[in-house]
């Protein structure tokens, strides 16, 4: 009986050591997850026009609670806010899909903020991006940041778009057809945003892409151009990455490696006229 007594004691701590080594190993697990972005495919195939789901919202949900991107077929644009997935879809509202719709291009992470920065008076775009590299220039260009900028904007534009059939067609010729614009003033909301580093070009953009979400969750897309009268930005800077590829066929038979640039430029910033 002694040595019976013994040996279930020996188990019992041979068990406690596996639990807390698994909580130890989940707790790694957790940070290193927390400090990766993790991008669906590559902006280069969207551009090029694969728009067939890679993976599913429900999937997405898993690796981020933060983030863009789209849905199969380009079904209006992504923003992921606080876990919730929000779709803005052609007429500029928001809906939220269920975790069955699928994602052919996306980057989200796990939020944490790293800094911080008080913005006001900000005339446009271009004056948005300089504050905001100030920032990546200090903290180091080679990482990714993800940022939350909520606060007033004076105006923004935002698109969105219709959601595609097969024959896909290119992006930019898409969106020059099916496009639509939607202009705010004095709105109050929230900028998801992605800076990716100048290495990235043959991934996604170098630079900053950004999609917007109003303070109600009725409105919103991919920013077009924008004026703030004061907000607050958080970032999140990271140094993992991790992308979700595709065996499907028409995937593996893509160019894409092929210079893209203009048609990723014309994508991110024309605007069409066709305003609701």
């Amino acid at each position: 009986m002694k040595r019976l007594v013994k040996v279930l004691a020996v188990l019992c701590a041979m068990a406690l050591g596996l639990c807390a080594l698994a909580e130890e190993s989940g707790t790694a697990g957790e940070t290193a997850n927390g400090d990766t972005l993790y991008q669906v495919a590559l902006l280069q195939s969207l551009v090029q026009g694969y728009y067939d789901g890679i993976v599913t919202v429900g999937e997405l949900k898993q690796h981020g609670d933060t983030g863009i991107g789209t849905f199969e077929g380009v079904n209006g644009e992504m923003i992921v806010l606080d876990g919730t997935v929000y779709q803005a879809v052609a007429d500029g509202s928001i809906a939220v899909p269920s975790d069955d719709e699928t994602v052919p291009f996306s980057n989200v992470t796990f939020f944490d903020v790293d800094e911080t920065l008080t913005l006001s008076g900000i005339g446009d775009m271009a004056a948005l991006q300089d504050a905001m590299n100030g920032v990546v220039k200090a903290l180091g260009a080679n990482c990714f940041y993800m940022v939350r900028l909520e606060g007033t904007f004076d105006a923004i534009k935002v698109r969105s778009e219709y959601k595609q059939e097969k024959p896909y067609r290119a992006l930019d010729v898409a969106l020059a057809d099916d496009q639509t614009e939607f202009d705010y003033e004095d709105v109050r909301g929230t900028i998801v945003g992605l800076y990716c580093p100048d290495y990235m070009g043959g991934l996604n953009t170098p630079g900053w892409h950004f999609h917007f979400i109003n303070e109600d969750r009725t409105r919103g897309g991919h920013v077009l151009q924008v004026s703030v009268a004061e907000a607050q930005a958080a970032f999140d800077m990271t140094d993992g990455f991790e992308m979700a590829l595709t065996r499907e066929a028409a995937f593996q038979d893509m160019e894409l490696a092929k210079d893209v640039n203009e048609a990723i430029h014309r994508a991110e910033t024309a605007t069409t006229g066709n305003n609701d």
